[in-house]
């Protein structure tokens, strides 16, 4: 497998000598790792939504339904780094939101204790942002972090406008709108320079299918380690939008493998495409992304080996995103108690397979419910290893 491009050492956003990259053989975000180091499935991943606060609203924000224009009190960092001290067996922490960088003070009191916390226990850490924003925000950030993770999904600065402020209530000029779009394209260029894991997502949704190939032109020129790939799924702001039936994803895919930067790592995420399936076509795919250089399938850790954390009311869930009632509160008890109990759950367990020959955990809940409703997968074999 030909390597991914490495931080030069001397880069100032370089990570510190001896820390792992983060790479197609080691991304600490998939709960396969933990599955099979442990035999079962362990929280070792944190994500903490740290803002309601956004300065764009996209129409497939998954979140989009809790942003605000007024932020509530959030709880005190101290009780945060202190439950976080309690995870035994943490390998990462996500920030998100919302903009997480869009307060001045969340960065100073949430987004750099959280992060130097982090450096110091070696716990790989993410954060989420548009990076829209004047570059000074980020580059402050930038030192004590592992991947800044962003959403991109245009072609253009045109397309910026109509998808991210589709929700907005007034769209955003033309010239505004081109100014932000090449302060973005700036900001992610200036960080990947200097040394910065930046790590570009884009959705497959009803906009985007046609345009994937210059979408990831545009992130390979960006200066991106990797470009993350996901189908779009029906939740908040995405609810109404047009969903892609499977047989167009995987065309997409296709097409996307014979076109991309070989240098540039692609993650794909959320795939509804398993090696249990019946299907001789959704074989060929998974057969053809694991023989594609610098290519992988994530396993999605949400509920599997992560929890997302709601600053503001303590409350815990298995995923930032779906329709399912908290498993408890960082106020009252340790995130690891709350993962076990969640293992339980009727739910947790109706999802809860895992196929050792093709290093699979299943479909997700959002997967499941807009594909195969009914389907009990752990009663399914892989059809090839």
């Amino acid at each position: 497998m030909q390597p991914i491009p490495q931080a030069k050492p001397d880069a100032p956003f370089a990570p510190p000598p001896g820390l792992r990259p983060i790479s197609p053989e080691y991304d600490p975000w998939d709960p396969i790792r933990s599955l099979q180091k442990y035999g079962r499935h362990v929280l070792t991943s944190v994500e903490f939504t740290i803002t309601h606060l956004c300065n764009l609203r996209c129409e497939h924000c998954a979140v989009g339904d809790t942003l605000t224009t007024r932020e509530a009190p959030r709880l005190p960092t101290d009780l945060v780094l202190r439950r976080l001290d309690e995870v035994e067996h943490l390998e990462t922490i996500s920030l998100t939101g919302g903009e997480p960088t869009f307060s001045p003070e969340t960065i100073e009191q949430v987004i750099l204790p959280v992060l130097k916390y982090a450096r110091a226990r070696g716990v790989r850490t993410q954060l989420n942002s548009n990076v829209t924003l004047d570059y000074g925000r980020y580059e402050a950030i930038a030192p004590h972090l592992d991947v800044m993770h962003i959403s991109f999904n245009y072609t253009g600065a045109e397309d910026f406008r109509r998808i991210t402020f589709a929700r907005a209530g007034n769209m955003a000029g033309e010239e505004t709108a081109a100014r932000i779009y090449e302060r973005m394209m700036d900001n992610a260029r200036r960080l990947a320079e200097g040394g910065l894991f930046v790590s570009a997502e884009s959705m497959i949704n009803y906009r985007t299918w046609r345009h994937m190939a210059r979408i990831h032109r545009l992130v390979a020129e960006m200066g991106c380690r990797r470009h993350e790939v996901h189908p779009m799924y029906p939740s908040a702001f995405a609810a109404d939008l047009p969903m892609l039936p499977r047989e167009q994803l995987r065309s997409v895919i296709f097409g996307l493998l014979e076109v991309r930067d070989p240098n540039v790592w692609m993650l794909f995420g959320t795939l509804p495409f398993f090696a249990c399936s019946d299907d001789p076509e959704d074989l060929r795919l998974i057969e053809r992304l694991r023989s594609a250089p610098n290519v992988t399938v994530r396993n999605d850790p949400d509920g599997r080996c992560r929890v997302n954390v709601n600053l503001f009311t303590g409350n815990v869930y298995v995923t930032d995103f779906a329709k399912l009632p908290p498993i408890g509160n960082i106020r009252e008890e340790k995130l690891d108690d709350m993962f076990e109990r969640w293992q339980a759950h009727p739910v947790q367990r109706a999802v809860n397979c895992h196929c050792p020959e093709a290093a699979c955990c299943g479909p997700n809940l959002l997967v499941t419910d807009m594909y195969y409703r009914g389907v009990d997968f752990t009663r399914r074999r892989a059809k090839q290893a």
